[in-house]
């Protein structure tokens, strides 16, 4: 049997064999990557932790990272000390990476560390949320999100990454393990550039570029992937053609989801005003908000690209439907006349004059070849072939 013929048996439950009939079609789904998912039960007061999200990690992992214009140390938490170790102000940074968001107690007890207002905590565990910059008290919170590309499929992993950024810490979370923060970790270990003189609200900005630095290659392949499929559209376009840009196109959706709302993130956090967030980090906030537009204005390149292969698709294949409607509409057009003459001399009646001429029949085959011949000249001098 077939992949894609599954027969429904007495073992299989309904909604298994919606699943298993659908899993073929499963590049297509799009609506449960841009909708959100289920949060808590409705009623439930501010601030109920339920992580919404599929479990990507199986045990939650937390690092530490303290660093200062004197050095830094790396440390692997099994639990999370109480009170958290953040540096004085203007001795250091303490950035806290936790790896995995299924554990709520974990993360009651971050929040407990730093006092994360409720409502930050609870959109941490709840995934799925829209990019954006909240101001609380004595915090910020960030949620944006971290985007990876299977080149095979040409299919986007996303995946939200929440900061809580205070006086001399930064707390990350992502929901599984891998993440493009690699360089800001090696600056941090070998000491160069600024970074480990700088405040956390420096090391937010540094991990929101490098978050932005990374859709700039996703968006890189993505254009590589439409100049191969604009090829096949004029040289080749089969059915699979149209199905690879449908792909393509829900693709770039996803994608559009994830980077509109970074300029207005980024056009919040420079509008911060804290007294722990050096006034210079504004410029670089800056410049990651030019960084943005970028991106925005290359995202909807490639849509309006997509949008117009798609269309040249359906013209070349509306074209080759008329090229073909041509041809045959000309050879019914010169046999429309050529049958009349065969009917009328194919009728079996007794007194025919033309029937008794010897060289009638010749007669009548010069003409239907004249008949032919005039109509081809005149759809010749028409333009019509």
């Amino acid at each position: 049997m077939a992949d894609h013929e599954i027969e429904r048996d007495e073992a299989l439950s309904l909604p298994e064999f919606i699943r298993a009939t659908i899993e073929p079609f499963d590049p297509l789904r799009i609506v449960g990557r841009l909708v959100r998912r289920g949060t808590k039960a409705p009623g439930s007061p501010p601030g109920t932790l339920v992580h919404t999200g599929p479990r990507r990690v199986e045990a939650v992992t937390v690092q530490a990272i303290r660093y200062g214009p004197d050095g830094f140390e790396v440390e692997r938490w099994d639990r999370i000390p109480e009170p958290l170790p953040v540096p004085p102000p203007g001795e250091g940074v303490l950035w806290m990476n936790v790896e995995g968001l299924h554990d709520v107690e974990l993360l009651k007890a971050v929040a407990a560390g730093v006092r994360i207002h409720p409502l930050a905590i609870e959109d941490v565990a709840n995934v799925g949320q829209r990019p954006k910059l909240e101001e609380y008290s004595d915090h910020l919170f960030i949620v944006a999100h971290m985007l990876r590309i299977q080149e095979a499929q040409v299919h986007i992993l996303d995946e939200q990454v929440s900061m809580v950024v205070g006086p001399g810490y930064l707390i990350s979370f992502q929901e599984g393990p891998g993440d493009v923060f690699g360089p800001v970790r090696r600056r941090i270990e070998s000491g160069k550039g600024q970074i480990r003189s700088r405040s956390s609200g420096y090391l937010a900005y540094a991990l929101l570029d490098a978050l932005v630095d990374s859709l700039f290659v996703i968006l890189e392949q993505l254009g590589e992937h439409v100049e191969t499929m604009e090829l096949q559209v004029v040289e080749d376009p089969t059915k699979q053609t149209m199905r690879s840009l449908h792909h393509l196109k829900r693709e770039l959706l996803v994608l559009r989801r994830s980077v509109w709302p970074l300029r207005e993130l980024a056009s919040s956090f420079q509008r911060v005003e804290r007294d722990w967030i050096e006034p210079t980090v504004t410029v670089y906030i800056r410049d990651l908000h030019d960084h943005c537009y970028q991106l925005i204005d290359t995202v909807e390149i490639l849509r309006e690209i997509s949008s117009g292969l798609r269309d040249l698709y359906l013209s070349n294949l509306s074209q080759r439907t008329n090229e073909v409607m041509k041809v045959l509409t000309v050879i019914a057009s010169i046999f429309i006349p050529l049958t009349f003459v065969a009917g009328v001399y194919g009728m079996n009646f007794e007194h025919m004059p033309e029937l008794a001429i010897p060289w009638a029949y010749p007669a009548v085959l010069l003409l239907m070849g004249l008949i032919a011949g005039g109509m081809l000249a005149m759809f010749r001098v028409r333009r019509w072939i």
